[in-house]
């Protein structure tokens, strides 16, 4: 007879043994993999790919793992993954992205990201600084004549394109916008060539391949719209062109290359095309180290010398040098801005036998004068004229080719010396260029008025403020017009110099300097250089 105690523990060993058998016979499945997939096995550079992961179990079943792994990148520099699996392109190349679920064997997956490689000569010689913008955003900035950009990287496909001079008020549109479709792989070269009349882009491609070992890799273009058709030599130095071959031909809008030579000294020559005779271009000896993966543009020569063209030279970040022609001279004037002190003589390298100048008198100037090579005037002595042993400026000079500079006497008979600058004269077709030098001891710190011709400065704004003497503003961009140029002391509305009444035209350089009276103090004046008048011969 079973009592209620036996019924219960037969029960419970019942239940037992179901649960058992129903433990035995089990198949429960349990994760023995992960797999790791990209939705596409590129990625442009900027771009983003979501990784997914799955998990794969003992029953052959599948669970998505994507938000329990963590992920982890072979090159960040290549390509970067979030924790949550969004792969991010950051330049050309392939990373390894690896995905790890906890107990379980790493899995991984190849991401290579694409992207094109595009770089902007400046080589149009009468515009202004530019500003390049790529699908509505400034790319690249204050890209001046003579310069190269850096590579940018940007993703292949379709983009607008445009060049933006950077004229007075609001920049102008010079190319563009125009779309252009991008490769990947290939390198971009946009050059904004000829004048702004003419202005347009010429667009060269080129394979992205590293330069070989030892090697050296030059590529020219013709950005001269003045210069003939030419033969470009790069020989040994003191090479005979007659017995040498040309690395190329080329005319205006032509490139040469890209072409590897072995890195060492060369001597880069140019002449009328068929013509070895005719050098129109002597570099002189140059060094292209190895590894060196040159741009070079032939570009308008628009400072002094006789040469037309200078080689404009920009590496892969960007980097510009000039190599100019090796008889290009340095020019140097002289300003006689001190209005108590009497003619003055000029000599150079404490030479006192025969003066550079015999006699330059208040408020007069000279011409710009040629030194080559600048590196043969070291010093400038100023003493009165005829009066080689009464020196009253004695200056070190530091000249370099191809620069133009202004030597301004200023001060007072007692304090007389040298003001230096350098003088970009290069002109602007969309602008004028106005400078300011303050050579007026008299006039303290002064305020700077430039406003349209007859308006008054009554409720006008300085366009400079607190100029201190000796002060020199650069040359300043304004538009073509008829101004009024007034200079007060500063703080005030009370004109010390002016309302003098300006032109300006586009492509004019022009240059005023403060000064005093003759022998000293009010009324004040203005020397006024460059296109305001001709300049006096020394």
């Amino acid at each position: 007879m079973m009592t209620w105690k036996s019924v219960a523990s037969a029960t419970i060993l019942a239940s037992l043994a179901v649960g058992l058998t129903g433990c035995l016979g089990s198949t429960s499945a349990h994760l023995v993999s992960v797999n790791v997939f990209a939705a596409t096995p590129t990625v442009a550079i900027g771009a983003t790919d979501q990784l997914t992961v799955t998990g794969v179990k003992s029953d052959s079943s599948q669970v998505t793992e994507t938000s329990t792994a963590t992920y982890s990148s072979s090159a960040t520099g290549v390509a970067t993954v979030s924790a949550a699996g969004l792969v991010t392109g950051v330049a050309p190349g392939t990373a390894l992205i690896t995905a790890t679920v906890p107990g379980l064997p790493s899995a991984a997956v190849t991401v290579t990201v694409l992207a094109t490689a595009v770089q902007v000569l400046h080589a149009s010689p009468d515009a202004p600084k530019v500003d390049v913008l790529v699908d509505g955003a400034k790319a690249i900035s204050n890209l001046d004549f003579g310069q190269g950009s850096g590579i940018a990287l940007l993703p292949p496909g379709a983009h607008t394109v445009a060049v933006q001079a950077q004229t007075p008020g609001t920049a102008t549109t010079v190319i563009g916008p125009a779309s252009l479709t991008l490769d990947a792989t290939t390198q971009y070269i946009v050059i904004a060539e000829g004048a702004v009349a003419a202005l347009g882009p010429v667009i060269f491609t080129r394979p992205v391949t590293a330069v070989a070992s030892g090697q050296a890799r030059v590529q020219v273009f013709h950005a001269a719209p003045n210069a003939p058709s030419v033969d470009v030599y790069v020989t040994a130095p003191g090479a005979n062109l007659s017995s040498s071959t040309p690395l190329g031909t080329f005319a205006f809008k032509g490139s040469i290359g890209p072409a590897s030579v072995p890195a060492g000294s060369y001597q880069i020559r140019v002449t009328v095309a068929g013509q070895p005779t005719q050098v129109v271009f002597d570099s002189g000896s140059v060094t292209l180290p190895a590894g060196a993966d040159l741009l070079v543009a032939a570009e308008q020569n628009t400072g002094p010398g006789a040469a037309p063209i200078t080689l404009a030279v920009t590496d892969p970040t960007g980097k510009n040098s000039q190599i100019r022609d090796v008889a290009t001279p340095a020019t140097v004037r002289v300003i006689h801005d001190v209005a108590n002190a009497p003619a003055v003589s000029v000599y150079a390298n404490n030479d006192f036998t025969t003066p550079v100048l015999a006699s330059l008198a208040f408020p007069n100037f000279t011409s710009y004068l040629p030194i080559a090579p600048a590196s043969s005037v070291t010093s400038a002595q100023v003493t009165l004229a005829g009066s080689p042993g009464t020196v009253l400026i004695n200056a070190p000079l530091a000249l370099s080719a191809g620069t133009q500079y202004s030597v301004y006497a200023v001060g007072t008979a007692a304090t007389i010396a040298p003001l230096v600058t350098t003088d970009d004269r290069r002109r602007l077709a969309t602008q004028a260029k106005l400078r300011i030098i303050h050579g007026s001891p008299s006039a303290g710190s002064v305020d700077v008025y430039l406003t349209a011709h007859g308006a008054g400065i009554a409720t006008a704004t300085p366009v400079l403020t607190s100029v201190a003497f000796k002060a020199d503003t650069g040359f300043l961009s304004v538009a073509a017009g008829s101004y009024d140029v007034t200079v007060t002391a500063a703080g005030s509305k009370t004109a010390a110099i002016g309302p003098a009444a300006i032109t300006l035209a586009n492509r004019g350089i022009y240059t005023a300097v403060a000064r005093d009276n003759a022998g000293g103090g009010a009324p004040l004046g203005l020397i006024l250089l460059d296109d305001f008048f001709s300049v006096v011969s020394p």
